[in-house]
């Protein structure tokens, strides 16, 4: 691996595959630069990804251990191979790919969209709380007479069948 000078970054470029490694602090700093992106789209290095038919994983070129392949931001499209401890790399074209995704907002959306899944998983987990309160609820033992049927009763309705029997 080769050094790269990208604006004020410099990264380890592979002469075989022109592919990028970034350590996890120069990934974040490109994501949160607008100078360095700059840079990395005025670079014209690499050509646009190529659409990959067979899935392959690359050992970190740190530790050794095999990397995730990871969607970067969940939505972006662009399939990056991750070492939690180390960095990532980038496959040739992959970041000006990733570059053009956060200045076309995409970042913003990812965000969005995580605060979505967010309240949503938030809905589920009070809807469960719910039902479980529910069900004890209709469990418990009434005046000797424990009521479990499997159906969803109304308060209204249970109350009759008190007093019904």
């Amino acid at each position: 691996m080769h050094s790269v000078a990208v604006g004020a970054v410099t990264l380890l470029g592979c002469a075989s595959c022109d592919g990028l490694w970034l350590d996890a602090e120069t990934f974040e700093r490109i994501c949160a630069d607008r100078a360095v992106q700059a840079a990395v789209l005025h670079t014209g290095a690499g050509s646009p990804p190529a659409i990959e038919t067979r899935v392959s994983y690359r050992p970190c070129a740190r530790c050794g251990t095999m990397m995730n392949r990871v969607n970067f931001a969940r939505l972006s499209g662009t399939i990056v191979d991750v070492c939690k401890g180390h960095g990532t790399f980038l496959d040739r074209g992959e970041l000006q790919a990733i570059v053009s995704f956060i200045q076309g907002g995409g970042l913003e959306r990812a965000r969005q969209r995580q605060i979505e899944d967010l309240r949503e998983q938030e809905r589920r987990l009070e809807h469960r709380e719910t039902r479980l309160a529910n069900t004890r609820y209709k469990g418990s033992a009434t005046n000797g007479l424990y009521l479990d049927t499997g159906l969803s009763l109304g308060f209204d309705s249970l109350i009759s069948l008190l007093h019904d029997s």
